[in-house]
């Protein structure tokens, strides 16, 4: 079904002029700070990081690893003196994915995943409202993020005004947003969903009408699924709406047999030309099973390298566009976080209240 509406922040002539709200904070807990760890590259570095390294040789030059393994290798001890987990998203560079990580993902597996962590920390190796969403499930735990400058373009096209402004003239519309939204957005909506769920939490309202926030093109791609008429908001995501449809054709042209799956963030006019179209976990499933020979896979491209590290035998033609949020995230910050515990995500527990409850109705629905 076509898009029911569409609306964006000139479409408001009441819309509050200026910067999205931040969201309140709580006071931040204090850590001591540890004693700072050698970062030579040695004998007892080689020999503990080798089997790290066994899984992502495939995409990381052995030239560069000594210069990567004592820093792994130092945030892997700290981890167990801070009792700390680090949660990695699949954008996340593969020394970090699979160098550091306890848990990698998508969104949705990071917060599924949050709700069952057992440490007294987590480190949050994506972007902010990611870890403000580790929080709003934790809200007892400590949790950091490298680099609090991370950011997101869909979280930032959209605040909460925004949202009681759409309330105020689709009265009685529920209202679903992406989990890619600031904990401020979070507490005004109904429900949250990623793109691996978005049409079954869209489906589950049973109303004939919902606004959907804030990507327009995830909106889109859910309005051609389902009968529900959808009311969008003019949100993109600034890596997934450079790729083309044009482009796409010239890497048929160039191989006719190559395999091309995409992302829903991205443009229409790319989905068509993609032989699969899903979610960054549905993606990895599918290059999974096919195993196909040659694979464009239309997303940040740091994920086309951990699926290497997988598959080495899949051979990845890329047109990468790399997330200038997530690269915020390094070894060299993820250690700093955690001999200094920063830097800290911390919420106002009056909004990380309501705007937990809409995470957590996503997450009870898949359960």
């Amino acid at each position: 079904m076509p898009i029911a509406g569409i609306y964006g922040p000139d479409d408001f002539a009441n819309r509050p002029q200026g910067q999205a709200t931040p969201t309140p904070s709580a006071p931040a807990r204090s850590a001591p700070t540890l004693p700072r760890p050698s970062l030579e590259w040695t004998s007892e570095v080689e020999r503990a990081t080798a089997p790290i390294y066994q899984r992502v040789k495939h995409v990381i030059p052995s030239i560069e690893w000594p210069l990567m393994a004592p820093t792994i290798h130092a945030i892997n001890q700290l981890k167990r003196e801070r009792n700390a987990v680090i949660l990695a998203h699949n954008y996340q560079a593969p020394e970090i994915f699979h160098g550091v990580a306890d848990i990698g993902g998508d969104s949705l597996q990071l917060a599924v995943e949050a709700t069952k962590v057992k440490a007294d920390v987590i480190v949050q190796c994506g972007v902010h409202f990611m870890a403000e969403t580790s929080k709003l499930l934790n809200p007892d735990k400590t949790v950091l993020i490298p680099d609090s400058r991370a950011g997101c373009s869909l979280a930032a096209s959209i605040t909460g005004a925004d949202v009681r402004l759409l309330r105020e003239k689709f009265p009685g519309v529920p209202v679903v947003a992406y989990v890619n939204t600031s904990a401020e957005v979070k507490a005004e909506v109904d429900i949250c969903c990623t793109s691996s769920n978005a049409v079954q939490v869209v489906e589950s309202l049973n109303a004939p009408r919902v606004i959907f926030l804030p990507d327009r093109y995830l909106a889109t791609y859910v309005a051609s699924k389902t009968d529900v008429k959808i009311i969008a908001w003019k949100g993109a995501c600034e890596v997934h709406e450079r790729f083309t449809g044009e482009e796409l054709r010239a890497f048929r042209d160039a191989d006719p047999s190559v395999q091309i799956i995409a992302h829903p963030e991205c443009p229409p006019d790319v989905l068509a030309e993609a032989d699969f179209t899903g979610s960054t976990a549905h993606m990895i499933n599918w290059v999974r099973e096919r195993r196909p020979k040659r694979l464009v896979m239309i997303t940040e491209c740091s994920m086309a390298d951990n699926v290497r590290a997988e598959l080495p035998d899949v051979e990845m033609l890329r047109p990468c566009n790399l997330c200038p949020h997530m690269k915020r995230i390094t070894l060299a910050n993820i250690l700093e976080s955690l001999l200094t515990s920063g830097e800290e995500v911390t919420i106002d527990p009056a909004l990380a209240a309501r705007a937990r409850r809409s995470v957590e109705r996503m997450i009870n629905l898949r359960n």
